[in-house]
């Protein structure tokens, strides 16, 4: 097999809005790479948010198989908090370890959940998931004092993007995309890598903070707004940085551009567990003055069937007899439940009174395998057009404000992709590309074929759409 160099562009959040449907003229670059390439949308995960949808690029298996349902997971069967996932929680290989084993080198710097740093033959700086430059969070350590030197200003993430300080916000995310990039730029030009792989926060920041000036459809849109090419500029700026990363990388080598999820219009939250209060699923005997996250200790968990955890989607568990500590819900009744549950929240109907189209789904019927403690249903509210609201006591289940900060996007299902470089088929656009084929496809860029595993396939060779 022919061998090229690979560098991936990771844009988090992008959708095709942004990048596949820009104006021409408008991203030169990426537009550049889409005429000689293969471009369109990219599916995510179930669910489509960061982790766990790095971690299942990067390893080509889904969330089941590893085990990461969101951010934050169930690690016994107690009641909440959940713990937030890390690095240690991906038992499957990276792909970069996997090429580290094969006598390849590579550069990793942004990608999510690769905090705490393991050790492969490259070089790593971790994503916002870690620490970031108060901590361990480079290989190896040593790296950490050369970014102090290159990029002094890095930053993992900008703090508190869910804010109405909106200067503040924009200035930061373009503070710290230009440090990433320069930090990329450098570590480009002074180390000997097979593949380089780069994750870009700023893009999904600029969403959260930023879509409802840039989208008429947004129900705050306000026409004329100084912000309201603030996402678009963003991305120019973004296509600026390409560019750069272009120069520096060797002529033959296959460029892949893929966001984890895209984005979306949020309309508002649905508070899930007051929802389930007014269903009689959930028995309070305290609620809190003002809404607050669900504690354990308000709960009866004597009558209680059901309870919810909010976030990009619902997550609903079953309060099992012999499972959960106070449980009441026997094995017989468990099937039963989770049909019930399931039609009323296919049934739930918006503030206006108009059908949302809801979904709710059993890990079990989504993933290869189902490992850790999964939510018995994920839950998509209409379209991901609603976010779950995680905390009770809500007076209405409809928030049209985030109950965890101002935001103006959900995630949606679909990301996007360009590839380009030696081994593409003829261009233009390609329907059907799954995350888990971006590890195969740099198996396969790099003259190796798909590793035992991994779900998805290379999509090099493979035909445009007709």
């Amino acid at each position: 097999m022919a061998s090229s160099p690979v560098l991936v562009i990771g844009l988090d959040g992008a959708p095709e809005r942004y990048v596949l449907e820009a104006p021409p003229g408008a991203l030169p670059n990426l537009q550049a790479l889409m005429a000689r390439g293969l471009w369109g949308p990219l599916t995510s995960t179930i669910p489509p948010i960061t982790c766990p949808a790095w971690a299942c690029m990067s390893t080509s298996r889904d969330p089941g198989q590893l085990g990461l349902y969101g951010f934050r997971n169930r690690t016994d069967f107690s009641y909440p908090p959940m713990e937030r996932a890390d690095a240690s929680w991906i038992h499957a290989p990276r792909v970069w370890e996997i090429l580290s084993d094969m006598g390849h080198r590579s550069v990793v710097l942004g990608v999510p959940l690769t905090y705490p740093v393991r050790a492969f033959d490259g070089w790593l700086v971790s994503s916002f998931l870690g620490p970031g430059p108060a901590g361990d969070y480079t290989h190896p350590a040593g790296l950490a004092d050369e970014i102090r030197q290159v990029a002094p200003g890095y930053m993992v993430d900008v703090p508190d993007f869910r804010t109405d300080d909106k200067e503040r916000l924009l200035s930061q995310i373009y503070r710290m995309t230009d440090e990433r990039f320069k930090l990329a730029v450098h570590l480009m030009r002074t180390r000997p890598w097979d593949l380089f792989w780069l994750v870009e926060m700023g893009s999904d920041r600029m969403h959260h903070g930023f879509w409802r000036y840039g989208d008429p459809d947004h129900r705050l849109h306000q026409p004329g707004h100084p912000y309201e090419h603030a996402i678009a500029d963003y991305y120019r700026h973004l296509d600026g940085w390409v560019g750069e990363l272009l120069q520096v990388a060797p002529d033959d080598a296959t460029v892949f551009v893929v966001s984890d999820h895209g984005a979306k219009t949020l309309t508002g939250a649905i508070s899930m567990n007051d929802w389930l209060r007014r269903e009689g699923y959930l028995v309070m005997k305290h609620l809190p003055d003002v809404p607050a996250p669900l504690d354990p200790a308000w709960v009866d968990w004597s009558r209680t069937r059901l309870w919810a955890e909010g976030g990009y989607y619902a997550r609903i568990f079953v309060n099992g007899l012999g499972r959960e500590p106070m449980g009441i819900v026997p094995s017989s009744e468990y099937e039963s439940l989770l049909d019930d549950v399931s039609s009323r929240l296919v049934a739930l109907r918006d503030h206006e009174r108009r059908p949302m189209a809801s979904r709710a789904m059993r890990p079990a019927d989504l993933y290869r395998e189902v490992r850790g403690i999964a939510p018995d249903l994920i839950v998509y509210l209409g379209d991901l057009d609603w976010r779950s609201a995680g905390t009770v006591g809500h007076r209405d289940i409809y928030l049209l404000e985030n109950d965890t900060g101002p935001d103006d996007a959900n995630h949606s299902q679909e990301g996007i992709f360009v590839l380009a470089g030696p081994g593409v088929a003829a261009p233009g656009r390609y329907e059907g590309a799954s995350l888990l084929d971006v590890a195969p496809t740099i198996m396969a860029a790099l003259g190796h074929g798909k590793v035992e595993g991994m779900l998805g396939e290379s999509l090099e060779g493979r035909p445009r759409c007709p």
